[in-house]
């Protein structure tokens, strides 16, 4: 019986098998086991009968129960015992990664190379390790991976003390984190060499199914978060209070959510409410508490009820695929996997390459993330783009620049694919290099003579003019770079660019976070006639 058909019940059979266990004879109990998932899903206590084929057979009050062995951890002395000393590569960091991705993503792996993958909780909480077996498992031994999930900041002291070969983290490194690791002969940690971002994920703001809000502004998500709001009915539900839902300070979750609802503040507002261990329990959280507001990645929501967003601009946006991969979404983050450049064995190196190719995608969407694929979205005359081009209260000159760009517009599709910069500056940020490689993948599917316009926009600092110059010469930029980067395996396509500066913005100018989601640029595609 898989863990998903006993999931139903987990909670009286808990009740009911640890009710047993007290009621039998001590000489009963000599191969006792308790089963745990890190979700909290199943908790299981009886005699472990056998454990084959990755599974463990135990017996209980209930009957005789088959249990995945990479969904839940043994406790007890009949457990068996996993050799995790002698592991080929060893991955520390994220829970978000760790927990919500590798184990499907290890899977995966291990199809790609044909072999069988055992993948098992060790007997350390939070610990997963992966032994892989060549041709489908009749061949050698290939390699073993160990996945310990902890923080995104352990990601950075792990690769320190050189005792992982691979960081996982929820948020980029910080300069301090960087630093560090380059004075220890880690290397230039923010290389596309050594930084790789593997997905993009949204941190989704969820409820209890029962509360009736179902939207909720920036703004007023910074008044629950800092105890100014402290009962729904300010927000337009019930009458009780807010009971807030928080991570600990370490977790990238945290940092990112903090930065993103606070901005430069963040640091200075303090912790309230009850502090969740990870996304899983965060989530059971909310879902257990009728009053409850927390945060999720996307893959973690397990019921609870996610709330739309509303910015200071009065855009509201819900969680998708296409906003998650151009990163409009408010609440938006890379996943990223890090290695030292100084012990980079092939074992690690190849597995990166996976991670980070279109091989992956399809088991990082099954684990509930956002891949790195490109998606194309048509242009409606009914959609907000179009809409908000027809602003009637805009200025002259810039309603000539709109209708120009509304005219071009309708003629193109939409691609995922959107390049970002720094304040001022032409140089791609760490994800360019990736979505250039994706980009170029996804046009070789497409007909010969297909146009690709690349569309430059800016923030709304400085002068109207002097922005749409610099988004001209930030799409040319790129538009070039694509073209050297693809060489001849472009040449039956049509390369061309544009810009139209801080029109059409996707965010708000008022923050530094909307700001930097408004310098892109976009990639258009128009089918030959």
């Amino acid at each position: 019986m898989t863990i998903n058909s006993i999931a139903y019940s987990s909670n009286l059979a808990r009740s009911v098998l640890l009710i047993t266990a007290s009621l039998l004879p001590v000489a009963a109990f000599s191969d006792e086991v308790v089963l745990k998932a890190a979700d909290g899903s199943v908790n299981v206590v009886g005699e472990l009968l056998d454990f084959v084929d990755d599974n463990y057979v135990i017996r209980t009050s209930l009957g005789e129960f088959r249990i995945s062995a990479s969904r839940v951890r043994c406790e007890g002395d009949a457990c068996p015992k996993f050799d995790t000393t002698v592991a080929d590569v060893v991955f520390a960091g994220s829970e978000t990664v760790g927990l919500g991705m590798m184990p499907l993503l290890l899977s995966g792996y291990a199809s790609f190379l044909d072999a069988d993958a055992s993948v098992k909780a060790t007997d350390n909480e939070r610990e997963v390790l992966a032994n892989f077996v060549g041709e489908g498992g009749y061949g050698e031994e290939l390699g073993s991976y160990l996945v310990s999930s902890t923080t995104s900041g352990d990601a950075f002291t792990r690769l320190l003390d050189d005792s992982a070969q691979i960081g996982m983290a929820s948020r980029r490194i910080t300069p301090d984190e960087a630093r560090e690791l380059r004075a220890d002969g880690a290397g230039n940690m923010i290389d596309p060499s050594q930084e790789h971002v593997i997905a993009v994920d949204s941190l989704v703001v969820i409820v209890h199914p029962d509360n009736n809000v179902e939207a909720i502004s920036i703004e007023q998500l910074g008044e629950v978060y800092s105890g100014a709001i402290t009962n729904w009915n300010e927000l337009g539900g019930a009458d009780m209070p807010i009971n807030v839902i928080d991570r600990q300070s370490a977790s990238g979750t945290h940092s990112i959510f903090m930065q993103a609802i606070f901005g430069e503040n963040a640091d200075t507002i303090e912790q309230i409410g009850e502090v969740a261990e990870d996304n899983n329990d965060m989530a059971a959280k909310v879902f257990a508490d009728p009053a409850a507001i927390g945060y999720v990645g996307y893959a973690f929501q397990r019921g609870a009820s996610s709330l739309a967003l509303v910015n200071e601009c009065g855009i509201r946006t819900i969680p998708d695929a296409f906003s998650a991969k151009t990163e409009e979404y408010p609440l938006q983050r890379r996943l990223y996997m890090y290695n030292r450049s100084d012990n980079l064995t092939v074992a690690s190196d190849d597995f990166l390459k996976y991670a980070t190719s279109s091989d992956a995608d399809g088991v990082i969407a099954k684990s509930g993330f956002i891949d790195l694929g490109v998606k194309i979205r048509n242009v409606e005359m009914e959609g907000p783009r179009a809409k908000q081009l027809l602003e009637p209260d805009a200025d002259p000159y810039e309603s000539s620049v709109m209708r120009e760009m509304l005219r071009q517009m309708l003629d193109y599709d939409r691609l995922s694919t959107t390049f970002r910069f720094a304040t001022g500056s032409s140089r791609m940020d760490e994800r360019g290099i990736i979505d250039m490689s994706r980009l170029l993948s996804f046009l070789e599917t497409q007909p010969a003579g297909t146009t690709i316009m690349f569309v430059g926009f800016t923030d709304s600092a400085g002068a109207f003019d002097g922005n749409r110059s610099l988004s001209s010469q930030r799409a040319a930029s790129v538009a070039q770079t694509f073209s050297e980067f693809a060489g001849d395996r472009i040449s039956q396509f049509e390369l061309a660019s544009t810009g139209y500066g801080e029109i059409a913005p996707v965010a708000c100018n008022t923050a530094e976070l909307g700001r930097a989601i408004n310098r892109r640029v976009e990639v258009w595609v128009k089918p030959p006639n």
